[in-house]
Formats: C-alpha cells, sequence, structure tokens
C-alpha cells in the first residue's frame, strides 16, 4: 500500500513521515572527489555571518560542502549509476521526442497558472547547472527518415566531468554545478564575486534596478543584467526583476533601522533576506499549490511552521528543537547520512518542461482587453527584452496569473521547445535532450528508479499507465522491454495520486530532497534568528509572502489578487468575482480530469 492509499489523513501522514526518515538514511550518497578539501576562501568576519558568493562556508567544520563547482550527489547508490553507452542513444531519444513527448493538443493542469511555470524554472537557475560543456564535444543522434529537424546529425554538447572520462560500463563520474547548491538567490546575485560585482551599484546594498524599476540591458541581445542568464524568457524575467526590486526595498528597510550599515553589510543582510523569502515562498505556497493532497498541505506549512502550525510560532516561537513541532526554519543544522549537495535524480524529476505553453495571450489589466498573442519563440532569447518593453509589467503579470500552466505529463512537450533557437546559434530539442541527459550522467531508467527508492517494479508497460493509447505507444518504442522505459517517459506516463501535479516516482525525491535544502542550510537552522538576520530582516521573512512582495511592487495588481487566497493559481479575470470555495473545488475537479489519462 502507498502513503496515499492509507484510509485516513493521520494514517497518510504518518506514512509520509517514515518515508522521509527512510529515505534520508538510505537514499542520500556522496560520489568520489565530490569536492575538494581546501575552500576557496579563507574563513572571515563576513563568511561566518552571511552567505558567501560561492557558497563555501556554510558548514564551518566542512567549507566547501555546497560550494559552487562541488559535484552533485546521489539518491541512487552509486553502483547503481552504470553508464551504458551501447544504449546511450537506445531506443533512439528523438523518436521519443516526435512519438511520445511532442504536444498535440496543449493539456492545461487547470491548478496551477503560468506565473507558477515560470517560477519553477526561475528557482531551477538557483539551484543547478550543469554548464555550457566544450564546443566541439558532442554527442551525435542520426535522424530517420521523415525527421524535419533542421540538422542532420542532431548534436548535444556532452557533459564534462569533474575529473576523468564517462567510462561504458562503469559508475558515472560525478558532475559539478557551476551554481552553489544552496537556496542562496544565486539566480538574482549570481554565483561568485565577478558575477556579483556584475550586478551591484555598490551603494546602500543594491543591485541595479532603473529608475523604471526595470533590470538594465546587458551586452546580451535581449538579455538583462542579472544573475543568471542562460534559457531566458519573458516568465524568468519578470520574477528577476520583482525579486531585484525586492532585494533593494529590504535595504531600504535595514538601513532605515540602522544607517550605520555599510554598502557591503546591507548587500549581504539583502541576500540572506530574500533567499529565505524565496525558499519560505516555494515551500508554502508554489508546492502547497502543484501539490494539492490534503497530506500535502498540511506537510510542506510543517516543514516551515511545523505540527504547531503558524500562529503558535508567530505567538509563541519554537517548542524545543522538534522539527516536527516546531518546523525545520530555526531547528538544529543536520545533513543525515550523507553531506550536503543537490543530486543527479533531484535534477531529474525536476525536468517539468510541459508546464510551459506554446501560445501566449497578453492582456491589459486596466481593460482586460487583448494587447497581443505571442508564441513561445517569440518571447525567449533575444526577443525578451522587446517583449516585455512593449508592455506594461502589471500587464505582463495579469496575464501571466490568468494563463494555466500544462499538464506534466506524455504528449504536452512544449514544440517550442522541441526546436529552440539558443543565443549561440544552436538549435536544440529539449525533450531530446531531457532523455539522453538522464542516460549520460547514470541516472536509472524508470523501473530501476523506483527499485531504488523501495517502490514496486512495473511488471508490465500496461501496469505504467492506465492509458492504453500511452501503453501501446511506449510499447512499439520500446519493444515492450518494461526496463528499457526511460524515467522521464515512466514519470510522465504515471497516474499521479489525487490533487498532484507530477508522479509520485518523483514526488520520492522531492520529499526527501525539498526538506534536505532547508535542514542542511545553517542559515535556515541554527542561524535563522534575528540575531544573525537583523530584527528587521527576520521580520521581513517572516511576515511576508508571495502577494506582499508583488503588491509592494505593483500595487496597480490590487484589485485582481487582492482576495486571491493562491498567487500561484489561475487569477480571477477583471470584473470576476475572486474564486470562492465553489469555484476552488470546481478547477481542483478539472485539474484531476486533466491528469487522468486519455481512455482510462
Amino acid at each position: 500500500m502507498q502513503w496515499y492509499e492509507h484510509p485516513s489523513l493521520v494514517l497518510q501522514l504518518a506514512n509520509l513521515s517514515k518515508l522521509r526518515v527512510d529515505l534520508r538514511e538510505k537514499n542520500l550518497f556522496e560520489g568520489e572527489g565530490i569536492r575538494p578539501d581546501e575552500p576557496i576562501h579563507p574563513l572571515t568576519p563576513e563568511a561566518e555571518r552571511a552567505r558567501t558568493p560561492d557558497g563555501d562556508w556554510n558548514d564551518l567544520s566542512c567549507p566547501m560542502m555546497g560550494a559552487r563547482g562541488t559535484g552533485f550527489g546521489r539518491n541512487v547508490p552509486i553502483e547503481q549509476t552504470i553508464v551504458d553507452k551501447k544504449r546511450l542513444l537506445t531506443p533512439d531519444p528523438r523518436e521519443i521526442s516526435r512519438k511520445l513527448m511532442a504536444r498535440d493538443t496543449f493539456k492545461p493542469a487547470g491548478i496551477i497558472n503560468a506565473l507558477a511555470a515560470a517560477w519553477l524554472q526561475f528557482e531551477n537557475h538557483n539551484w543547478f547547472f550543469h554548464g555550457n560543456g566544450v564546443p566541439g564535444r558532442n554527442i551525435e543522434i542520426p535522424l530517420q527518415d521523415g525527421d524535419d529537424f533542421p540538422e542532420n546529425p542532431m548534436r548535444i554538447r556532452e557533459t564534462i566531468p569533474m575529473k576523468g572520462e564517462i567510462r561504458d560500463g562503469c559508475p558515472a563520474p560525478v558532475f559539478a554545478n557551476t551554481e552553489s547548491h544552496w537556496w542562496d538567490g544565486s539566480q538574482v546575485y549570481g554565483s561568485g564575486a565577478e558575477k556579483q560585482k556584475y550586478v551591484r551599484t555598490f551603494v546602500d546594498g543594491k543591485i541595479k534596478v532603473d529608475e523604471k524599476g526595470r533590470l538594465h540591458e546587458s551586452e546580451i541581445p535581449g538579455i538583462d543584467i542579472t544573475g543568471f542568464q542562460e534559457n531566458w524568457w519573458v516568465g524568468p524575467g519578470l520574477l528577476h526583476t520583482l525579486f531585484s526590486r525586492e532585494h533593494n526595498a529590504v535595504c531600504d528597510a535595514l538601513k532605515k533601522a540602522d544607517p550605520s550599515l555599510t554598502d557591503q553589510r546591507l548587500f549581504e543582510l539583502g541576500v540572506l533576506v530574500v533567499s529565505a523569502l524565496i525558499a519560505k515562498i516555494h515551500t508554502v505556497e508554489w508546492t502547497t499549490c502543484i501539490l494539492r493532497h490534503p497530506a500535502l498541505q498540511i506537510g510542506m506549512n510543517a516543514n516551515w511552521y511545523g505540527a504547531l502550525g503558524e500562529t503558535f510560532r508567530d505567538r509563541i516561537g519554537r517548542v524545543g528543537d522538534s522539527e516536527v513541532l516546531s518546523g525545520i526554519i530555526g531547528s538544529p543544522t543536520d545533513h543525515h547520512a550523507a553531506p550536503f549537495s543537490l543530486t543527479e535524480e533531484f535534477v531529474s524529476v525536476y525536468r517539468m518542461h510541459p508546464l510551459i505553453p506554446d501560445d501566449w495571450s497578453f492582456y491589459s489589466l486596466e481593460s482586460g482587453e487583448l494587447l497581443q498573442e505571442k508564441t513561445f519563440t517569440e518571447i525567449q532569447g533575444a526577443a525578451t527584452r522587446e517583449v516585455m518593453d512593449s508592455m506594461g509589467m502589471g500587464d505582463m503579470w495579469y496575464s501571466f496569473g490568468l494563463a494555466s500552466a500544462g499538464a506534466v505529463c506524455l504528449h504536452n512537450y512544449p514544440n517550442a521547445l522541441r526546436s529552440l533557437h539558443r543565443l549561440d546559434g544552436q538549435i536544440t530539442d529539449l525533450a531530446t535532450l531531457d532523455i539522453v541527459r538522464d542516460r549520460e550522467r547514470g541516472v536509472p531508467r524508470y523501473n530501476d528508479f523506483r527499485e531504488a527508492l523501495r517502490m514496486p517494479r512495473r511488471k508490465r508497460i500496461e501496469d505504467i499507465t492506465p492509458n492504453k493509447q500511452w501503453a501501446k505507444e511506449i510499447n512499439e518504442i520500446y519493444n515492450g522491454d518494461v526496463d528499457a522505459v526511460d524515467l522521464q517517459i515512466g514519470m510522465q506516463a504515471e497516474q499521479p495520486p489525487k490533487g498532484f501535479g507530477f508522479s509520485d516516482t518523483a514526488f520520492r525525491i522531492f520529499i526527501l530532497m525539498a526538506s534536505r535544502r532547508l535542514k542542511s542550510d545553517r542559515f535556515f537552522t541554527k542561524d535563522f534568528r534575528p540575531e544573525v538576520y537583523t530584527k528587521t530582516g527576520y521580520d521581513w521573512v517572516n511576515n511576508n509572502g508571495m502577494k506582499d512582495v508583488l503588491l509592494r511592487h505593483y500595487p496597480e495588481l490590487q484589485p485582481v489578487i487582492g482576495d486571491v487566497e493562491r498567487v500561484f493559481a489561475p487569477w480571477p479575470a477583471l470584473g470576476s468575482p475572486s474564486p470562492d470555495k465553489k469555484h476552488i473545488i470546481m478547477r481542483a475537479a478539472d485539474t484531476v480530469k486533466a491528469y487522468m489519462p486519455f481512455g482510462s
């Protein structure tokens, strides 16, 4: 019996708690050579009191843990990360993209809006990036007859190991994260001292935002000056702008409370406060919107506030060190079975590109009239800045709030991302890339992945999904071999638990790593206190959420979202009443239908 199959909410919560303990003990592994022994910089007073540009010295006893340039860990035993070069292109990943993943019609998620889709990419840019590889070192994929991809063979740049090579039949080597592994707002501030210099004004702790409240345009066509500039489009552009403005607002409040604070100290505190606020929003707002199961509503809020709840925490404070009663935030730091790092499997389960629509409509916040219709291709890369300059920020926020994100399932991968024109001129099919990356990096295929997490193996492809048409198509691609089915295909074909925005297989990694990113970080645990954040900064984190941030910088959104409970759920259209309980229930029902495989 799986956790969600238990008859009562109490039993579901108990099983979730037990599941997380089990995963913490058995599914955290550190590969050889994951980090150098010497820190990047010596320990300084700044490193003791605040986050560093490289992410070193978060753990004062292990300074390079989680730092920029250190390797990804694993959630499956190292010996199960075997790279089989003979099967790297078997079955043909391009055929999988064309016949199983390509969007035929847009399948809406229903319970989450396009802002939630943009948010996830905004967060991914904080957490991980393997780099752009080395020019000339490519994986070549010959095209089959009838394939209209503009380049033959399709070329995907190899992932370069930290040391050595990818050897056939051996466990995968360690690959480095070019970002720090910590939840530190690096997408806004940049990882590394040079990137941080690029975004800073060096006046009152602030980062570069122009007099109109917009990010400065960079030397890269269409791209703004910010901490992470890869895979740029309007969605991340909105969020990078918002949290850059939020950083500057925090600095203003800190300086007002203590005019003696230096530029450096104001910047450090701004980073602490904004990165914690982003983590809070993701934990208690974004996650509870995409995972609507009642047990997860309680569980994710308990991650932050504890089982005693937000009101008790605000009025009484913590009750001892228990993360169960009083939440992870402010509890003792604990790395559990392995030193902290993000993992290759964590990267894999966050490949949720189907969330992104192909077609976009932009509306006037003032009148509700249609302003523009664009394809995704027209709002990304070099075109981003021109599109954002053509409308008001309120219009764009309103349009993202109205639009539904896509369901994470087969036949719903954005076709714009299956022929993505990058700034460097490379054309990429990201669906093909998603399949190849898992194989190249030794992430087990679907059945082996489930077994490593102590989930039941599927005996037949028909056991993966109740959708008979999908099962037939998967059988044809994989020649009936259930053990050959790739992780991405299995997860997107699965029937998610009721109210879930993604599969239970992906959720197993999520429940482990969502709390680990908080529990291992001293700035969320033992150092989340007024003495470190200042009283002003500490209160800012505790007293604000996503709606507060939006309305602080875009008060014109008040008529639309003033009464909205979930900012990451579809917003009401101008002139319509805010969603009441009946509308919320109807939307939840629509979402369950959206995730029900067709024909089941």
